[in-house]
């Protein structure tokens, strides 16, 4: 028997809600990591994550779009955000919440594709490949 396609577009709009709620996390973790970072080091970073928080925001819009598109509830909750002990933690933790979206992306791109939802898959590629920037950004502000 195959495989039922409203369980896969049902369990694909979940997955897209759990997108969301990381992109709620970046939100509120990139707005205490700006308020938060010291050092001169990391001056020349708040700049930046400040644009990486905009366009966390188009990205949770995006989301709830596609959430809603699909026939979906969006999400309002938030998973929980990372305090860092230091301003160095801060970027770490900034940098592996980017790296989980970046892979998270990557597949939800080839589902929705797979799922026949291509436009759903156009809407999703903007925030694939600013994730990717938004890894080498922290990449290079670690020096990493």
């Amino acid at each position: 028997m195959g495989i039922d396609p409203s369980m896969d577009t049902e369990a694909f709009v979940s997955a897209l809600n759990e997108d969301l709620q990381t992109e709620f996390q970046s939100i509120i973790q990139y707005v205490n990591h700006t308020a938060t970072l010291t050092g001169p080091e990391f001056m020349g970073v708040i700049d930046e994550l400040k644009r990486h928080l905009g366009q966390e925001l188009l990205h949770a819009q995006i989301l709830a779009e596609q959430v809603s598109f699909l026939g979906g509830n969006p999400s309002t909750s938030v998973r929980p955000v990372v305090q860092a002990d230091n301003s160095r933690g801060a970027l770490v933790a900034d940098l592996k919440l980017e790296s989980d979206q970046l892979d998270r992306y990557r597949e939800r791109v080839q589902q929705a594709n797979d799922l026949g939802l291509a436009d759903v898959a156009e809407a999703l590629r903007p925030l694939l490949e600013q994730t990717q920037e938004h890894v080498r950004d922290l990449q290079t502000a670690l020096g990493d």
